[in-house]
């Protein structure tokens, strides 16, 4: 057989019959990387080496700015880090060209419980900062769900969970940041210390310096969370039900919601407790039990509200079994019950390992039939929203979490110049409607947001020209900074690194 016809049989399989490469490549692989990362992390921070590592790590990423500014700036910089390794679905294509600069910095550096702060480097993921805080009985005020999402992606990008109604987004809860800037100097900034700076770093997406440490607060955890679940049969009670409990003053630390269909969903309110009723606790994340998603659709199906009692690090990371829902599309049997028994233990496959392997066929495959989209709206226009999304893309089930946007400068600017409720609709899987056109419907769903004043989060495929990115994020600051620092030649402008013609 031609080398071009291995090619071919090997694209088939990968389209096919992927779950065959996921289940006896790729589990193995992430179970043990898991191992190794989480071993060295615990070994890293018993023997207190993290602090003085961390000193030498800055001062290198400063040698390579300088080095970069001392051979004539040819190029933009960038991280080396590979894009196969972040939680996007892209790859940036400007890696290819750009000159890398090594960021190795994964470590968790201090935890003051006299400051209720703790103190990371850029490459720490949320799996490894609950592990180690929740042990101590703290944890941070919002855990964005996956387990290999970054310190770096949410500062640079941004974070979003089930307490953000009550904190905000990831970034506001952030105390300060520690860069390398342009001319390789090392910047604090702080809303006290270069205030313009630490407005504008986040949604920069490394674009003002290179992120090496970040100060985040931390608040104390209990071991339980305490979940209620209503099920809703119509839109207009599942809309009226989201925003009541999103509004409440007192209690509901949590809020989330999962529509299963236009006028059928369940909303769940939840509080952090010390002790759970007999009978009702659920530790969901044990690796038999079933994709969370598929049981919230339980109440929903018999039509009953009721409450159960999640431990804390299983209820922040509920998802990340079944990486939202997405898996279903991976492996189609893993919710079976004899597949959860004698793998569960291995779910889920690591994201940066599928896309490593996922190759050009399955790329294309995934443009033309996939959807996968945060789209971040004031709460008032959900029901108008999520009619939208019925008609033009008709994927279920769909994730709502509420957050507020308090009047701050920098990129993200709410709707009537204060403080203001949101909330991220998140699509992600294929469209069941029959005119789905990724260009074409992605480029009209981006126009409500703008008219509606919302954001897209840019982790995702994005159509929008340069004028319509910057008439959805506010520039004001940021490119003041740009000036300042020094970006220009350093770095690309944000809207380079995340549009879709910057991406592969």
């Amino acid at each position: 057989m031609t080398s071009g016809g291995n090619q071919g049989w090997l694209e088939y399989i990968l389209i096919h019959y992927r779950w065959v490469i996921v289940i006896f490549f790729l589990l193995p692989a992430s179970f043990f990387y898991d191992i190794y990362y989480y071993t060295r992390s615990w070994i890293i921070f018993k023997l207190n080496s993290a602090p003085h590592h961390h000193d030498k790590r800055v001062k290198e990423v400063q040698k390579q700015v300088r080095e970069w500014n001392e051979s004539g700036r040819e190029v933009p910089m960038c991280t080396a880090r590979p894009g196969w390794q972040t939680i996007s679905f892209r790859e940036g294509a400007y890696k290819k060209t750009f000159h890398k600069v090594a960021i190795n910095m994964v470590d968790i550096l201090e935890i003051n419980t006299d400051k209720r702060t703790v103190r990371v480097e850029p490459l720490v993921t949320m799996g490894q900062l609950t592990h180690t805080l929740i042990d101590l009985g703290w944890t941070i005020p919002v855990v964005p769900e996956m387990d290999d999402l970054t310190v770096g992606g949410l500062v640079m990008g941004t974070g979003i969970e089930t307490s953000s109604h009550k904190i905000g987004l990831f970034q506001h809860m952030c105390v300060s940041f520690e860069l390398v800037v342009a001319d390789g100097s090392v910047v604090t900034c702080s809303e006290t210390e270069n205030e313009e700076l630490f407005y504008s770093v986040p949604w920069s997406y490394g674009t003002l310096g290179f992120l090496t440490a970040v100060e985040i607060k931390i608040v104390p955890a209990e071991r339980f969370v305490r979940v209620e679940y209503k099920p809703c049969h119509s839109l207009e009670n599942l809309v009226k039900t989201f925003q009541e409990e999103t509004s409440k003053g007192e209690g509901n630390q949590f809020v989330e919601g999962l529509m299963y269909s236009l006028h059928s969903g369940v909303v769940m309110t939840c509080n952090m407790c010390t002790s759970a009723e007999p009978g009702k606790l659920n530790a969901i994340g044990r690796w038999f039990k079933p994709w969370f998603f598929k049981h919230v659709e339980t109440y929903l199906e018999s039509d009953t509200q009721g409450v159960e009692y999640i431990p804390i690090r299983d209820y922040y990371h509920r998802h990340t079994r079944s990486i939202f829902w997405e898996i279903q599309d991976i492996i189609p049997f893993g919710n079976n019950v004899v597949f959860r028994y004698l793998l569960g233990w291995m779910v889920p496959p690591k994201v940066s390992l599928l896309k490593l392997t996922q190759g050009q066929a399955v790329k294309e495959l995934y443009e033309k039939n996939h959807f996968i989209q945060d789209m971040l709206l004031p709460v008032a226009d959900l029901k108008e929203a999520l009619t939208l999304f019925e008609n033009e893309v008709k994927i279920y089930p769909i994730w709502l979490c509420p957050f507020k946007l308090p009047q701050r400068p920098g990129m993200l600017q709410p709707v009537h110049g204060k403080e203001t409720m949101y909330v991220d609709i998140g699509t992600y899987g294929v469209p069941k409607v029959e005119n789905f056109e990724p260009v074409e419907t992605t480029r009209r769903v981006e126009e409500f947001v703008r008219e509606k004043k919302g954001f897209q989060m840019m982790y995702a495929d994005s159509y929008m020209t340069r004028e319509e990115y910057r008439q959805m994020f506010d520039h004001s600051l940021y490119d003041k900074m740009r000036v300042k620092y020094g970006c220009e030649e350093a770095f690309p402008e944000v809207y380079d690194k995340v549009s879709r013609q910057a991406r592969i």
